[in-house]
């Protein structure tokens, strides 16, 4: 493929990425026609087969998902080219890819809001998903940084710890256990528990407080976001295991209580992670500097607002 032009890669990659060549064509201000004709010479390069069609979608081949994969990083490492440059010319500059766990934008858009304050010149973007999906992305070099409890296992990081994270018991004003004092663990055996997704750190937080409890867990009821599980728990549905940075809006208008059952909160920690192989262009290595010097009190700052006012 030593005549493959970086058009029809990034045509390619869009294609790829949106497994549409009428969505790939949107995004690139090309009509549908150039698009195949681009894609059809790519495979003509290839000697394979890139794309299949199976009804009206399009599936990548194995040498398509091989194409894709080089495409993406050809795209990155032009990235990194480029801000290298602008650093050389004193320029700041450049973009920061930055992915978040689901339970961190309720604090994230805040950090970023203050670091493009400081560094109006960095692009960024932001990707919020849960923890499988940005765990992929960080491997694939989807993003730069990563904000995340539990780093990865499966490659190699740096994580560096920048806040605590308290996870805490949930429930409606009116349930039975909101207004008790030093509640047993075992008494969660009799309710409703409402989990996020395998794979969700909060999850796993919760399974390894139940086992090291002793508690044997009853119903459990698997929803797949921080919000469903909010309003499921305010209907009456259950209880939930929830990071405590995600409900200061709802104790503070009276929606949900904190419960205090012994050996919560559990306190884990927020970390800001990166592939130990990764060459942090500028813009990354200036918002790793600042989440080290601004990260923690940004955060306590951001929930600060949005606890109840205490009782007098």
């Amino acid at each position: 493929m030593k005549n493959v032009t970086l058009r029809q890669l990034k045509i390619f990659e869009a294609v790829a990425r949106h497994l549409s060549f009428s969505r790939a064509a949107e995004e690139l201000h090309l009509t549908q026609p150039a698009v195949s004709m681009q894609v059809q010479a790519l495979e003509d390069l290839a000697g394979l087969p890139l794309t299949e069609q199976a009804g009206k979608k399009v599936r990548l081949t194995a040498a398509g998902e091989e194409v894709a994969r080089q495409a993406r990083r050809v795209a990155e490492q032009l990235r990194e080219a480029g801000e290298a440059l602008a650093a050389l010319k004193g320029v700041e500059a450049g973009r920061l890819k930055l992915g978040v766990v689901s339970t961190a934008k309720y604090f994230a858009p805040s950090l970023l809001a203050e670091f493009r304050r400081r560094h109006p010149g960095v692009e960024l973007q932001l990707t919020v998903n849960n923890r499988a999906t940005i765990v992929r992305h960080l491997a694939e070099n989807g993003i730069d940084l990563a904000i995340m409890g539990t780093p990865p296992t499966e490659f190699e990081t740096v994580a560096k710890i920048f806040a605590e994270h308290p996870l805490v018991f949930i429930a409606a004003p009116d349930h039975p256990l909101a207004d008790k004092k030093r509640i047993d663990p075992q008494r969660l055996a009799a309710e409703t528990l409402l989990i996020r997704e395998p794979g969700s750190g909060t999850r796993t937080a919760l399974q390894r407080y139940l086992e090291e409890h002793h508690v044997t867990a009853g119903a459990m009821m698997e929803l797949g976001s921080n919000e469903t599980i909010k309003q499921a728990v305010m209907a009456g549905l259950g209880l939930s295991f929830i990071s405590e940075h995600t409900i200061g809006l709802e104790r503070s208008v009276g929606r949900l209580v904190k419960l205090n059952i012994i050996g919560t909160p559990v306190k884990r920690q927020w970390r800001l992670v990166y592939r130990t192989d990764k060459r942090l262009m500028p813009a990354a290595t200036a918002f790793v500097s600042f989440m080290d010097n601004e990260g923690s009190r940004l955060i306590a700052a951001q929930i600060g607002k949005q606890m109840p006012a205490a009782r007098g």
